[in-house]
C-alpha cells in the first residue's frame, strides 16, 4: 500500500494552506493607498481643474469646494464631507490651483470595509481547502475500503471455508489490493490442499474397495462351508459329528454378520457427518448464498422475513454444491427466486445451462450418480447425494427438475 503520495499531498495542502493565511495576513498591513498613484490623481486634477473628461480616475476619490460643496466624484458611496472621511479614515489632501487652494481631494481609505473583504477572502479561502481535504480523506477511506478492507473480509471468508473443508470455491485473484500477492498464495494452499485430500479419499476409496471385495470373497467360501455342514448334519447319524456340524454352522453365522458389518461400514459412513440445526432469521440465509455466489452470477434478491429451522454450516456447504455444480456445468447466470409456500420457506436456483436428461434427474441424489453430462468434469457423484442428506436432516427436503431452458434446484427449509 502506497501512503506516500497521500501524505505528501496532505502536506502540500496543509503548507499551502499557511501561505495562504500568510499573505491574507500581510494583504492587512499593506491596506494604504498607494502614494504614487494619489500624486498622479492630484496633478491631474490640479491641471485640469474645471474639466473633469481630464480627471485621472484609477482612485476613488471626491473633490470638494473651501466651503465643502460637492465638485466632483468618481462614483456613489463616497465620504463627501470631511467629517465623514475622518470618520472611515480617509486621505484629505489640499487642492492647489496656480498656488491657491481651491479645496480639497478626499480619497476613499475605508479600511473597516477593506478588512471586511479580506476576512471574506480568508473565510472563502478555508472553506476552499476544507472541502479539499476532506474529499482527500473520503477518496483515501474509500481507497483503504477497495484496496484493504474489503479483500480482508473476502481472505478472511475464504480462510473460514477453507477451514470447514471447503476447497472447490477458488479465491478470485486481483493484485490490484494489498493482499494480492497473498491471494494467489492462498489459492495454491488451497489447491494443493485439495490435491491431497483428493488422494487421501482416493487412498480412502481404494481400502473401502479392497474392503467390499474382500468381504465379497469371503462370503462366497464362506457360503460353502455353511451350505456342505448344513448337509453334513442332516446326513449323519452319530450325535457327536452333528454337534460338530452344528458349532460349523453358529461360526459361519458369526463370520458372515461380521463381513455384512465390515462391507456396510467401508460404503455407508458418510452418514455420520453431525447435522445441528437450530431456529434462525431467515435474513442469516442472504449472506450464505453470497457467499456461495462468489461470481455474483444471481443478481439482487430478497428474502422474506420468517424464522426457519437450519444448520447455518451445512446450509452454507448446501449453497456452495449448489452454486458450484452450476458454476462447473452450466456456467451462465444464475437466478434465485425465495418465496414462502403453506411451511416452506423456498429457495429456487435456477440456470440456463443445457440441464440433464430427464430420466436422470432422479439419480442425482444418489451416492456416486453423476449425470451423463459430467464425464469430462471431476467430482465425485456426492455433492447432491450430501445436499440431499443435509436438507433432510433439517427436516426439510431438496427437489431437482429441468426447465425449458436450464435447470433448477429447490431447498425447501421448515418455518418455525
Amino acid at each position: 500500500m502506497k501512503k506516500s503520495p497521500f501524505i505528501i499531498v496532505l502536506i502540500l495542502i496543509f503548507i499551502a494552506e499557511a501561505l495562504m493565511c500568510y499573505f491574507m495576513l500581510t494583504r492587512i498591513k499593506d491596506i494604504k493607498t498607494d502614494p504614487v498613484k494619489v500624486n498622479e490623481c492630484m496633478y491631474s486634477i490640479s491641471l485640469n481643474y474645471g474639466d473633469t473628461s481630464k480627471y485621472n480616475t484609477q482612485l476613488d476619490y471626491v473633490v470638494i469646494d473651501n466651503d465643502e460643496n460637492l465638485v466632483y466624484k468618481t462614483r456613489d458611496g463616497l465620504s463627501e464631507t470631511i467629517n465623514d472621511a475622518i470618520k472611515t479614515r480617509g486621505l484629505i489632501l489640499d487642492l492647489t490651483v496656480d498656488g491657491e487652494v481651491v479645496g480639497k481631494v478626499i480619497f476613499d481609505y475605508n479600511m473597516d470595509r477593506q478588512l471586511e473583504d479580506v476576512k471574506k477572502d480568508i473565510v472563502i479561502l478555508f472553506v476552499v481547502v476544507g472541502v479539499l481535504q476532506v474529499v482527500i480523506v473520503a477518496a483515501w477511506y474509500v481507497y483503504i475500503d477497495l484496496k484493504v478492507v474489503k479483500p480482508f473480509k473476502k481472505l478472511n471468508s475464504f480462510a473460514t471455508r477453507v477451514a470447514e473443508g471447503n476447497l472447490d470455491l477458488p479465491l478470485t485473484m486481483d493484485k490490484g489490493h494489498v493482499f494480492g500477492e497473498f491471494t494467489e498464495a492462498f489459492d495454491i494452499m488451497r489447491t494443493e490442499l485439495k490435491k491431497a485430500r483428493a488422494a487421501e479419499k482416493k487412498a480412502s476409496d481404494d481400502k473401502k474397495e479392497m474392503v467390499a471385495k474382500l468381504s465379497h470373497d469371503i462370503k462366497t467360501p464362506v457360503a460353502s462351508i455353511k451350505s456342505t455342514s448344513e448337509i453334513g448334519f442332516e446326513v449323519t447319524k452319530e450325535e457327536r459329528t452333528k454337534e460338530m456340524f452344528n458349532v460349523i454352522n453358529v461360526k459361519t453365522d458369526q463370520i458372515k454378520s461380521l463381513v455384512d458389518n465390515l462391507f456396510n461400514s467401508s460404503v455407508g459412513d458418510v452418514t455420520e457427518i453431525a447435522v445441528n440445526p437450530g431456529n434462525y432469521e431467515s435474513g442469516d440465509i442472504l449472506s450464505l448464498i453470497k457467499n456461495s455466489d462468489y461470481l455474483n452470477r444471481a443478481g439482487s434478491f430478497n428474502i422474506p422475513g420468517c424464522t426457519v429451522y437450519m444448520d447455518k454450516l451445512r446450509l452454507q456447504q448446501v449453497f456452495d454444491n449448489i452454486f458450484m455444480n452450476s458454476y462447473k456445468y452450466a456456467d451462465t447466470d444464475i437466478r434465485v427466486d425465495p418465496e414462502i409456500v403453506e411451511e416452506y420457506l423456498i429457495i429456487r436456483i435456477s440456470d440456463e445451462g443445457p440441464g440433464v436428461k430427464d430420466e436422470e434427474v432422479p439419480l442425482l441424489k444418489e451416492k456416486y450418480k453423476r449425470g451423463s453430462n459430467s464425464s469430462d468434469k471431476d467430482g465425485a457423484g456426492l455433492g447432491l447425494y450430501l445436499t440431499n442428506y443435509f436438507m433432510e436432516k433439517m427436516d426439510g427436503k431438496l427437489t431437482l427438475r429441468n426447465l425449458e431452458k436450464g435447470f433448477e434446484v429447490a431447498v425447501y427449509l421448515r418455518i418455525i
